[in-house]
């Protein structure tokens, strides 16, 4: 088989869950290892014993070298822009870094940019491939607990990172809230609408320069309600990264806690002021030749820059899940409701 040859920008702890998967593809090649300090590269270099691949800090210099198939952009969110821009014009299929932008005009500028180049291009949204959350979005579409209504979902972690994120302006809703409301598209099968409320805020105690909590209510699809509470400086009693989420639907609701914590009731009885309810089981699922996180996501790219196909999170669509946030903090700005813009 011949391999397809790959060039990573962006060296940094991220990069590592790329390399684990990409050096043991037998179909892919890594070709070149860009980051703008150079010695980030050469680390990763050695960690992965990449003698033959070409290192460098300039990705223009790199592609012209390598012409390579493909780049995986695992840049800080500011420098995906120009990473994906570049890469298109040089002809590869990106498959990069969330979020796919850090401006709504640059989002569709690379859109735009890859359907012009023919290519494809899809944003890591490595939560969509846990094996519980493929679970529990084929139980709400079975229908068991009736048509959603209401989704509601909270995030508490306390996350020392150090580094960029520590200044970075709407750290939550734009570094974090993004899988969120990608789960929430995903688990729901529908897309946003509105956003009717949010509010940032910088709690007392918090590590970080900006807002970092945040409150929002999403309409979606459907007449579907979605509420989001959150918060990436909260000690104690932390929620998982996937969240706690509460699915209220016309005949029944359903808990579940991020993991492997999941319950479901539906009434009975078809009489009575407080009804009988009868638990219910979440289904099995066949999750042969699933990975957990990155990996699926970067073998069904490769999969389908090999064989033909769309990425599950090709840009088109991750766009949608982009547009929640910037809608979220449009309104949370404004004070006002918020149309959700593609």
């Amino acid at each position: 088989m011949d391999k397809l040859n790959v060039v990573l920008v962006g060296c940094g702890s991220m990069s590592r869950a790329w390399l684990k998967t990409a050096t043991a593809m037998e179909d892919v090649r890594i070709v070149g290892l860009v980051d703008v300090f150079e010695d980030a590269a050469r680390a990763r270099q050695a960690e992965f014993g990449l003698n033959n691949t070409q290192v460098g800090n300039d990705l223009e210099v790199m592609l012209k070298a390598t012409q390579p198939d493909i780049v995986f952009d695992v840049t800080i969110p500011e420098a995906h822009t120009a990473t994906t821009l570049t890469a298109l014009r040089h002809g590869c299929h990106v498959l990069g870094e969330k979020p796919l932008a850090t401006s709504m005009d640059d989002a569709r500028r690379m859109v735009e940019a890859a359907q012009r180049a023919g290519k494809l291009y899809a944003v890591i949204q490595n939560r969509r491939y846990n094996t519980p959350i493929r679970r529990v979005r084929e139980f709400v579409r079975s229908g068991v607990i009736g048509d959603l209504t209401t989704v509601n979902c909270d995030f508490y972690i306390g996350a020392h990172f150090g580094g960029f994120r520590d200044r970075m302006a709407h750290v939550l809703l734009l570094d974090m809230a993004i899988h969120t409301f990608d789960q929430a598209r995903f688990l729901t099968s529908a897309d946003p609408v509105a956003v009717h409320f949010c509010k940032e805020w910088n709690p007392r105690g918090s590590w970080y320069d900006r807002d970092a909590s945040a409150i929002a209510v999403f309409e979606l699809g459907d007449g579907i309600v979605f509420t989001y509470r959150g918060s990436w400086c909260a000690e104690g009693l932390n929620t998982s990264w996937e969240c706690d989420w509460r699915f209220v639907g016309a005949n029944g609701s359903a808990t579940w806690d991020g993991g492997d914590g999941f319950r479901a009731q539906t009434p009975d009885e078809a009489e009575g002021f407080m009804r009988k309810q009868r638990d219910l089981a979440l289904p099995e699922l066949d999750t042969a030749g699933l990975n957990e996180g990155h990996a699926s996501l970067i073998q069904q790219f490769v999969r389908c820059v090999r064989e033909g196909g769309t990425p599950e999170t090709i840009c088109t669509d991750n766009i949608k899940s982009l547009a929640m946030v910037f809608g979220a903090i449009e309104a949370a700005e404004s004070g006002r409701s918020a149309t959700i813009r593609i």
